[in-house]
């Protein structure tokens, strides 16, 4: 043997980088070679591989399907190298990656042919990293993401996935690294079916920064949110005989390798799964339209209580439009679902005909049709019948308890139920919309005239508590009548059927909305799930309710399940999309914005929500100003809808022309700070726009007009954070150093980050903002850092453009936070 090759073989502490190509076994010859070659170039052109090569410091290793790289230089190289593989691979979509790095001793052996190869515990273990992976991940093993730590620009990039089973028994503890562009986020199978066989939520992914938000102190919570995690995003055992598949949600791993928030491709769809289109309505009184949406809905209501059943839930199917030609296959691949139910409704004096038919979505076969004609009476016995008729035709499996529910007629009055009806529908359409309120306020109206007729209509009083409560937790209208309101509908829904999955569903929501009392609204939403198996709105509350817990991850992955249920509901996919915004994931939040606008290509909030990710993500104005030109241009009425978004340029731009037609576009509504729950009234923004231009007088007499109107709704609200922290912010503007830092960190301890990680953080923003502005340097950057590190609304746009920070402008500490905060190249 050599002394070359006996230099070269040593034992040392090696950083080790195993690729392989997945499916490559399945793969004809030739394609495995030319897929083989493709991958030794991408490999030889990284700038990494060959700075490595260069100095001597890099041994490679064939392995068949794929390649070792061992790096003796610095744990950095073998990372930085696999994201530029990752970054060439991805234009070649044909070409699926896996990875997996590892730090750990490497000794040399020598093969057959007398060359060096080598052998030992790291690259051994960091075979079975990658095996943990699926398309596009880039996993290493907790001791090498332990060695990137000391390098600070890699922790963001670093996601705790816990430990895998790999060969032989032997547990690997694993973390996925990813960036906003490369890297795959999804958690790998390995690791959900893990999960999901121990019955035990997707646990979340480590991030940097944020607090331990839970500690079991009862055996009731521990074994209340063992459940709810387990039915959420498992939907709880599939039933005996049951055919259901899981369908892809909207960041499944695509051919590409890379997850897509896009809309993916279609799945198989599970054979027990249905979707209720809206009826048509053939009443010669086109009012009855409302009375014919409510037919069909609670023929999807009664057909979603089947456990052994998939039913897409009402705000997806309303979208497509009865009386129009239906592209059926593309809407049951769109849905996820094998069939569909149609129908009509006609409605004359006392007398009622109901026509429905089941289709195959996958071949346009009509399985079953049945037409009723009966007393108007009798609407909800049609209802009930039709739901058991489908159950039948799918053959699913029905339940006592199942049977009994389907066969409940929701009320007497049929006038009540059409108040009702339309209610559900105002309260559907709440998005990133200006019009939430009037639209809640206008649903609950209707929904106590529904009660007064009919004061043992059960689903009213849940509706009517749910309104209540969004209006009091959207801080429209934060004041103890308004949750009393809620409360007083849930006793009433209580009274009457205290076990009803849906009483729990309300009761979950109002301690969630109302108290944060996190731990019981889960265990609610773990007693409701056992009889609504359907309901998207139980795995969606639970994704809010764990986000403002501090488990972003896993707050996401409810939502995306909520999808699965839901896929075309607009609320859901923006929600999803602040989840990415909130971990400043903006590729992908980009991604999902886009799904929703393919759904609603012209719908303006979301328009500008998308536009915003360029100036949170790059600091780039220009897709916000082109968009707000474009609407002062063609729909001015439009701007009124999107005037905070305007605003908010208008500072990043230092245009105070614009800031002030901004101001005018709002009318009577305040201003959201950052999509909180921070509103600033008119007169502070007349100070921000004067402070921004340097006019302190016009500023000071802003603030002091602004300041007793601020009073008012502290006075009304004394222990709501979000109001107190803008009279900290409107004292700072004037000086009033004590007060204003006072208030400030009142807010911070009434908002609590381990209380609330979504609005907790911009309590700290607040505090920062005022210390900057009182000249607190110190204790502004000491803050900032602070929010830096959580996950959170704040952006390298904000900090690098908004006036909000110029004080601490030049100041080394805060441009060490901008800087870390921007894009990475």
């Amino acid at each position: 043997m050599s002394a070359e090759v006996k230099k070269e073989i040593e034992l040392e502490i090696a950083y080790v980088l195993f690729v392989d190509i997945v499916g490559y076994s399945k793969l004809v010859t030739s394609e495995q070679r030319r897929l083989l070659e493709l991958l030794n170039q991408i490999v030889r052109e990284s700038e990494h591989f060959r700075l490595a090569e260069a100095k001597h410091r890099l041994l490679t290793v064939p392995t068949g399907d794929g390649m070792a790289l061992v790096f003796y230089n610095t744990p950095e190289a073998p990372v930085e190298c696999a994201l530029e593989v990752s970054s060439a691979a991805s234009e070649h979509p044909e070409l699926k990656l896996r990875m997996g790095i590892h730090s750990g001793p490497v000794s040399g052996v020598v093969d057959v042919s007398g060359r060096a190869n080598i052998a030992g515990a790291g690259i051994n273990i960091a075979q079975r990293v990658m095996d943990c992976g699926d398309p596009g991940h880039v996993l290493i093993s907790k001791h090498m993401a332990e060695d990137l730590e000391q390098y600070g620009q890699w922790k963001r990039c670093l996601h705790d996935l816990g430990e895998c089973e790999v060969k032989h028994g032997v547990r690997v503890s694993v973390v996925n690294l990813y960036t906003e562009d490369l890297g795959n986020p999804e958690v790998p199978r390995k690791f959900r079916h893990a999960r999901q066989e121990a019955a035990l939520p997707v646990s979340t992914e480590k991030r940097t920064g944020t607090r331990s938000w839970i500690v079991a102190t009862a055996a009731v919570v521990l074994i209340a949110g063992l459940g709810i995690g387990g039915f959420l995003l498992s939907r709880r055992s599939v039933p005996a005989g049951s055919n259901r598949q899981t369908v892809r949600s909207e960041t499944q791993v695509g051919e590409t390798g890379r997850p897509s928030s896009a809309l993916p491709a279609p799945a198989a769809a599970p054979e027990k799964s249905i979707a209720v289109l809206p009826f048509e309505n053939l009443s010669d009184e086109k009012q009855n339209a409302f009375f014919t949406d409510g037919v069909q809905d609670e023929i999807l209501t009664d057909l979603a209580k089947i456990a052994d059943l998939k039913v897409i839930s009402r705000s997806s199917v309303m979208q497509y439009k009865s009386g129009v030609a239906r592209d059926l296959r593309k809407i049951g691949q769109e849905l996820g679902v094998a069939h569909l139910l149609e129908g009509s409704v006609q409605r004359a004096a006392n007398r009622v005909r109901v026509n429905a038919q089941l289709i195959d979505a996958r071949n346009d076969a009509h399985l079953w049709a049945q037409t009723y004609d009966r007393d108007l009476a009798d609407v909800f016995a049609i209802q009930s019948e039709i739901a058991k008729a489908i159950a039948d035709q799918l053959q699913a499996k029905l339940s006592p308890s199942e049977i009994n529910a389907i066969e409940r007629a929701p009320t007497a009055d049929v006038t009540a139920f059409d108040l009702y009806t339309q209610a559900k529908s105002l309260l559907l359409n709440i998005s990133f919309s200006a019009k939430n309120l009037s639209n809640m306020l206008q649903a609950v109206d209707l929904l106590e005239k529904a009660v007064a007729r009919d004061s043992s209509f059960f689903q009213a009083y849940c509706l009517l508590a749910s309104a209540h409560d969004s209006i009091y937790f959207l801080g429209n209208e934060h004041t103890p009548a308004r949750l009393a309101a809620a409360e007083a509908a849930i006793e009433s829904a209580s009274r009457m059927r205290p076990d009803a999955g849906e009483t729990h569903l309300a009761r979950a929501e109002n301690l969630y909305r109302g108290y944060r009392d996190y731990d019981g609204a889960l265990a609610e939403l773990d007693i409701a799930g056992r009889t609504l198996p359907n309901d998207s709105r139980i795995p969606q509350l639970a994704g809010y309710i764990v986000r403002r817990r501090g488990n972003q991850e896993e707050g996401l992955q409810y939502l995306l399940r909520s999808l699965e249920l839901d896929p075309r509901n607009f609320l859901t996919l923006q929600q999803t999309a602040l989840s990415y915004q909130i971990l400043r994931r903006y590729a992908e939040m980009a991604r999902v914005l886009d799904r929703g606008l393919a759904i609603k290509p012209d719908d303006v909030e979301t328009r500008a929500a998308r536009a915003v990710v360029e100036l949170d993500w790059k600091a780039d104005t220009r897709p916000v100003h082109q968009l707000m030109e474009e609407l002062r241009a063609r729909d001015p009425a439009a701007l009124k809808r999107v005037a905070d978004t305007w605003f908010t340029c208008a500072l990043a731009e230092r245009d105070p022309v614009a800031a002030e037609a901004a101001i005018s576009a709002l009318g009577e509504s305040p201003y959201d700070y950052n999509q909180g729950a921070i509103y600033f009234n008119h007169l502070v923004l007349e100070g921000l726009i004067a402070r921004m231009m340097n006019d302190e007088a016009k500023a000071r007499a802003a603030f002091s007009a602004a300041r007793p109107e601020q009073e008012k709704v502290v006075q009304a609200q004394p222990n709501h954070g979000p109001a107190l922290c803008v009279l900290a912010l409107i004292d700072a503007a004037l000086g009033r150093k004590a007060e204003a830092l006072s208030e400030a960190r009142r807010a911070v301890e009434l908002l609590p980050v381990e209380k609330d990680a979504f609005n907790g953080p911009q309590m700290i923003e607040m505090l920062a903002m005022a210390a900057a502005w009182l000249g607190e340097k110190d204790l502004a950057c000491q803050q900032l850092s602070i929010e830096m590190r959580l996950p959170g609304i704040v952006s390298y746009g904000q900090l690098k453009l908004m006036p909000y920070w110029d004080p601490l402008r030049g100041d080394p500490r805060f441009e060490k936070i901008v800087a870390s905060l921007a894009p990475k190249l």
